[in-house]
This record gives C-alpha cells, sequence and structure tokens, in this order.
C-alpha cells in the first residue's frame, strides 16, 4: 500500500502521525511511505530521518494526497484539505465528527473512507488510541490550568499547592476517566485540595483506592456538581461519551456560582465540550473570558508539547496502522472489531451512530455495510 504522512495544518499543531522508526516498519512490510518535507520537524524528526529509515519525501500537501492510498494524521482535515481527498482514500486520524457538522458533511460528499482514532475500541471498551493523548491531555489542564490562575493571566492569583501557613486551591475534575484520573494525579501532586466527580460509583471507589489524600471523590449530579464548581479555584472539563457530543455539565447560568477569576479547562472541547460556553481556541489564542471566568479551550492541547505526544500517539496507532496497509482496510475491519469500530464514514454514508445522531443523519450499519463492501 501507498502511504502518505502530510504536515498538520491546523493552528499550532506541532505533532506528527509517524515517526522514522514507524516508517521502517512499513517498509519491512513492503509498503511504500511518502513524507511532506518538514512534516516532522516540529516533533523532533528531521527530513534525513525519514529519508535514511526508507521514507521518499514530497514537497506538498497536495503532493501527498494525490498518491497516497491510507492517509495517516494526528488532527482531523480543515477546509483547505477538503479538495485534495479522493473517493475511498482511507483517512485515518482523529476525526472528531460529532463536533463539527461541515467536515462530516465534507467526508461525506468527497465519499472518503475515514477510520477515527477515538472510536477505535476494545472487548473491555477502553479506547486504546485516545489512551495515549488524554493521558498528555490530563496532564496539560493542570499545567495550564496553573498557569492561568495568576493574576497577569487574568486568574484569582493563587498558587495551585499553596505555601505553608496559607492554603492550596481547590481544584475539581469532572470526570473520572483517562483525563480526569491523570489531571487529578497532577493537581494532588502540586499539593492541592482535589475532587473528582464522575457517575460510576465502581470507578470512584477505585480512584479512592489509588488516589493521594488530598483527593476527595463525589457522585455526580446536577446538586453535586454547582456545590463543587461554587468552591472552586480550577474546574476540569473531564467528560467523554465516545464518538459522541459531551453533555453540558457546567450551563451558562452557573458561571455566576464561581467566583471570578476561576479557570476552567475544557479538555472535552473537541468532543462539543462538557461547558456550555467553552468553544475551541488555539495555543495562539488560548483564552477567553466570559462573566468574569477565564476559559482555556484548546482542541489540540496534546500538540504544544509535540515529542511527548507524537511518540506517544505512535507507539499506539502503528500496530492498527499495520493492520490496515497488510490487508487492507475492508479485510482488516471485517476480522477487527477494534477497528470496525473505528470506521465512521464510508462510501458517503455514516456508519458511527454517535456521527448520526449529533447532526440527524441516516445511520448504516457498520456490519451491513462492511458485508455488502467487502464482497461487491
Amino acid at each position: 500500500m501507498i502511504i502518505g504522512v502530510p504536515k498538520e495544518i491546523k493552528n499550532n499543531e506541532n505533532r506528527v502521525a509517524l515517526t522514522p522508526a514507524g516508517v521502517a516498519e512499513f517498509k519491512k512490510h513492503g509498503h511504500l511511505v511518502y513524507v511532506q518535507k518538514s512534516a516532522g520537524e516540529n516533533s523532533g524528526f528531521s527530513d534525513k530521518a525519514y529519508e535514511e529509515a526508507g521514507a521518499k519525501l514530497l514537497p506538498t500537501i497536495e503532493a501527498i494526497y494525490e498518491i497516497a492510498e491510507m492517509i495517516i494524521k494526528v488532527k482531523e482535515p480543515i477546509a483547505s484539505e477538503y479538495p485534495l481527498i479522493k473517493k475511498d482514500q482511507l483517512l485515518f486520524t482523529y476525526f472528531h465528527f460529532a463536533s463539527s457538522e461541515p467536515l462530516t458533511y465534507a467526508m461525506m460528499e468527497r465519499k472518503a473512507v475515514c477510520l477515527a482514532y477515538e472510536t477505535v475500541e476494545k472487548s473491555d471498551r477502553s479506547l486504546p488510541l485516545l489512551v495515549p493523548m488524554s493521558e498528555v491531555a490530563g496532564r496539560m489542564a493542570i499545567q495550564e490550568g496553573a498557569k492561568y490562575l495568576e493574576k497577569p493571566m487574568k486568574g484569582k492569583g493563587i498558587l495551585l499547592g499553596g505555601v505553608p501557613g496559607v492554603p492550596p486551591a481547590k481544584v475539581v475534575v469532572l470526570g473520572g476517566g483517562i483525563v480526569g484520573t491523570q489531571a487529578a494525579k497532577m493537581a494532588a501532586g502540586f499539593g492541592a485540595q482535589v475532587t473528582i466527580l464522575d457517575v460510576s460509583l465502581p470507578r470512584l471507589r477505585y480512584l479512592s483506592d489509588v488516589m493521594p489524600a488530598n483527593v476527595t471523590t463525589v457522585m455526580s449530579n446536577h446538586y453535586n456538581v454547582r456545590d463543587a464548581i461554587s468552591q472552586a479555584d480550577l474546574v476540569i472539563g473531564a467528560v467523554l461519551i465516545p464518538g459522541a457530543k459531551a453533555p453540558h455539565l457546567i450551563t451558562r447560568d452557573m458561571l455566576k456560582l464561581m467566583a471570578p477569576g476561576t479557570v476552567v479547562v475544557d479538555v472535552a472541547v473537541d468532543q462539543g465540550g462538557c461547558i456550555e460556553t467553552c468553544t475551541p481556541t488555539t495555543h495562539e489564542n488560548p483564552t477567553f473570558i466570559i462573566d468574569d471566568i477565564v476559559h482555556y479551550c484548546v482542541a489540540n492541547m496534546p500538540g504544544a508539547v509535540p515529542y511527548t505526544s507524537t511518540l506517544a500517539l505512535t507507539n499506539a496507532t502503528l500496530p492498527y496502522a499495520l493492520q490496515l496497509a497488510n490487508k487492507g482496510w475492508k479485510k482488516a475491519c471485517a476480522e477487527n472489531e477494534e477497528l470496525k469500530k473505528g470506521l465512521n464514514v464510508a462510501n458517503g454514508k455514516i456508519l458511527y451512530k454517535g456521527v448520526a445522531d449529533a447532526w440527524n443523519l441516516p445511520f448504516e450499519d457498520v456490519e451491513t455495510a462492511l458485508k455488502d463492501l467487502v464482497y461487491s
């Protein structure tokens, strides 16, 4: 198969979808890999390293899309890329269709095959290609939140861990999954007083067992959320429903419960956000203020630490990408339930229910669609 790795062009997206080590693996299996020039530079991988691993370099993104049968990316295509995508071309990347109606319609119109990292799912319901970036984003949420609590950043002027004789900040984490767990661990490590809210009692029991003494677990409901955020200095939104829009746990009217200078970091913003007032921002302009509450809503937080993020992501994606290249996407998805759940769009049809529900579009069962495609 011919693999294409374009340079990411989303604002301040510095990651790359394939390392030189990944190129060498594809070459070992007999595949051709084309990498756009300078695609890996911001992640610490030179063009020379790619060439030495066996990749061929192409000068433009147009050339990559033109030659490749499978495009491997980090973030979803943006509008300027839509016309470059060919019918039946396989795109393997994060899509987050439930947060972007234009992207959904564009991929249907292009009749691309869209296999989304974020919905590849194991039998235990874990999301192996979302986990590494969730770990990075959860830890970064505290790093960024601590920075924006500083007064020059319009925050309260509070040091997250306090000092002897001065109490630490109060951090509220909405969601006890991967993002929430990593955020809580980081905040606790700084010395903050942390509260995690989740709807799963077994998850809360687990977190209560493994977290340090300065982390408290609370059942998530409307009353408890309102109570927690009213006392918070930093709120982390870490709610995920795979492939679907995140629910709004904090609505516009609830902002008045929080003191001026409180910081909210919505890690779920790329799935629509769990804080109603959050809209996607960029690393260039990461924050905005509504009702005196500082909102940090960068949709590609791990892009700010591209070396760490690229290695973490490609460690997870490469085995799946190799299956797709070795078998072809139809056979690979038919034989691998995890990859099958990653299929969101193919042949102009929506194959993932969460995406169809988000935009009130027709949904075709992936099993039926695959049978038709494999044997057509």
